[in-house]
């Protein structure tokens, strides 16, 4: 059986693409050669098996008030079990925490990565083998958000939250013992849009960053 990977995130896990000028479908969604888990898939080949989990607008675990289903906690258990037996989980999440909607800063938000990451360390889907986690903290929101259209969403606190949450998740990913990477540091690019969705670029760079990480997790 090929090495399951459910990959477990937001908009950018989705593929959704800000600006259709940088899409070659031309729509607003990248398509399968261009999001970063489908080019993860061609990186690592037929040995693996790549699933993609991304909803836009999902949090780690906060309700959000405006629109249901899309706290990650509750879906965490049954996604993974549709996909068993999982040899390795990605997430990626913490941008749509950062809304001013939800009140909470980047320590709360790493706290609540941490609490997803126990649930699904927790979940019978790992074939009796050990759990096997990678967070991947999100690129920071950029400061052009705050004049974009989607600024009265995101609210005026988010982009300094955004900067935090990589230090917050990699102490809790240290004290649980799951893998971590920083998606700000490996040139995931955002488009001059909304300055908070991957760029065809962008995607490419992720998913070159986690074909060198993931097989070293799947030894």
């Amino acid at each position: 059986m090929k090495k399951h990977i459910v990959c477990f995130g937001d908009s950018n896990t989705h593929g959704f693409c800000a600006d259709p000028t940088d899409c070659f479908d031309g729509g607003n969604r990248f398509n399968e050669e261009e999001r970063w888990t489908c080019r993860l898939q061609s990186l690592l080949g037929d040995g693996y098996l790549v699933v993609e989990e991304g909803l836009g607008g999902r949090t780690t675990c906060f309700e959000d008030p405006t629109e249901e289903g899309l706290q990650g906690l509750p879906y965490i258990t049954p996604c993974l079990k549709s996909h068993e037996p999982v040899d390795l989980l990605i997430i990626m999440l913490g941008t749509n925490d950062c809304k001013d909607r939800f009140c909470v800063g980047a320590y709360e938000i790493g706290m609540a990565m941490a609490r997803l990451v126990e649930k699904a360390r927790c979940s019978p889907c790992w074939g009796g083998k050990e759990p096997n986690i990678l967070v991947v903290a999100p690129p920071p929101i950029e400061e052009g958000m705050l004049k974009s259209a989607v600024a009265p969403i995101m609210g005026k606190h988010c982009v300094e939250k955004s900067r935090e949450l990589a230090q917050w998740y990699e102490e809790q990913c240290k004290l649980l013992g799951a893998a971590f990477l920083d998606a700000g540091k490996v040139g995931c690019e955002f488009n001059p849009v909304d300055h908070m969705h991957l760029t065809r670029k962008g995607h490419a760079a992720l998913a070159q960053a986690l074909s060198e990480m993931v097989p070293k997790l799947l030894k």
